[in-house]
């Protein structure tokens, strides 16, 4: 399948007060064409920027992108100029945000709103725009939709105004959907609505998807492959399947064991990630993960491992990942 987006060693610093802050720390992946890809880790990874990298997104001062690629289609984002990247966003990359009642303008209908987009980039006529608009709500499974485009996001339920999202962002019919934590803000019915139709809609039109989550639980059903970011770095890729079945990072076995499962004994505890994320204005050379992972060795205090080929297109960044197979084999 044809690569649609290679991201390629990208570095995207906050120049502080308090010091150069190494939000995304050298990260390479890939996107094929009507893929779905996940990219999961705890609050302050760098999830997000990444994916504000990908748009240009980050404000100036005092985020900037200061090294690596991101080819879109074999163009190079970061040498478009300002104008070539408004044509693309929207248009070819579309973003749903983490919360929708903040990313929707609070004092602008839903049909405005909808429509803005459609007559930027398409040209479409008055008449033309509220057709589609239309269309788009109830392809999202909003009911009445000819209503909604009259009504204010503040009319409209946390799970609608997403759903609200999602129609914006196939409005163009792009060729990738990032989605940032779109689910955060919803119960938990409701996020299985949303990433249940989210997953449709990118089957039926063939859109690739990036989904952020801090979640593993939420992607193991929706995600083709996934990637674990700490510390502004991938510490490990995979398909889903691999990823979830054979962990090759303490981190992400963490991540795994600190989720509720319905297949465990009633009354068993949860096993929550110990210690806080590292400050990411002042790493060292070590491991970041390192004060938090019980299988860290004093190889681990001077350097930090870099990604490594484990077998069946996985990879993992850890010094000791053969003593983590051999204490899972053990609980086996």
């Amino acid at each position: 399948m044809a690569k649609l987006l290679e991201i390629e060693d990208l570095h995207t610093q906050f120049f502080t007060s308090a010091g150069t802050v190494r939000a995304v720390d050298g990260i390479t992946y890939n996107v094929d064409e009507g893929e779905t890809v996940a990219i999961v880790g705890e609050s302050g990874c760098g999830k997000s920027v990444g994916a504000m990298s990908i748009l240009r997104l980050i404000p100036w001062p005092p985020g900037k992108v200061v090294k690596g690629s991101i080819k879109f289609q074999d163009k190079d984002l970061l040498k478009l100029s300002d104008a070539e990247m408004r044509k693309i966003r929207g248009n070819d990359i579309a973003m749903i945000f983490q919360e929708p009642m903040t990313s929707l303008n609070p004092v602008l209908s839903i049909g405005l709103q909808l429509t803005e987009t459609l007559q930027h980039h398409l040209g479409m006529t008055e008449k033309e725009c509220h057709a589609r608009a239309v269309e788009l709500l109830g392809m999202v499974g909003i009911s009445e939709p000819d209503r909604r485009l009259e009504q204010y996001p503040h009319h409209l339920s946390g799970g609608m105004r997403q759903r609200v999202m999602i129609a914006m962002a196939l409005a163009c019919e792009p060729k990738l959907i990032i989605a940032d934590e779109p689910t955060t803000a919803l119960d938990v019915t409701i996020q299985a609505q949303i990433l249940e139709l989210m997953k449709e809609l990118t089957r039926k039109m063939g859109v690739a998807m990036i989904i952020i989550t801090h979640n593993l639980g939420v992607v193991a059903r929706y995600a083709d492959r996934v990637n674990v970011m700490y510390a502004g770095k991938i510490v490990e890729t995979g398909t889903a399947e691999e990823v979830y079945l054979r962990p090759k990072h303490p981190y992400t076995l963490a991540l795994l064991k600190s989720v509720p499962r319905i297949d465990h004994p009633r009354g068993q505890k949860l096993d929550p990630v110990d210690g806080q994320p590292p400050d990411l204005a002042r790493l060292d050379d070590g491991c970041p993960f390192r004060p938090r992972c019980r299988f860290a060795t004093d190889k681990c205090e001077t350097s930090n491992p870099t990604l490594e080929d484990v077998g069946n297109n996985h990879q993992t960044a850890c010094w000791n990942n053969d003593n983590l197979d051999k204490e899972q084999r053990a609980a086996s």
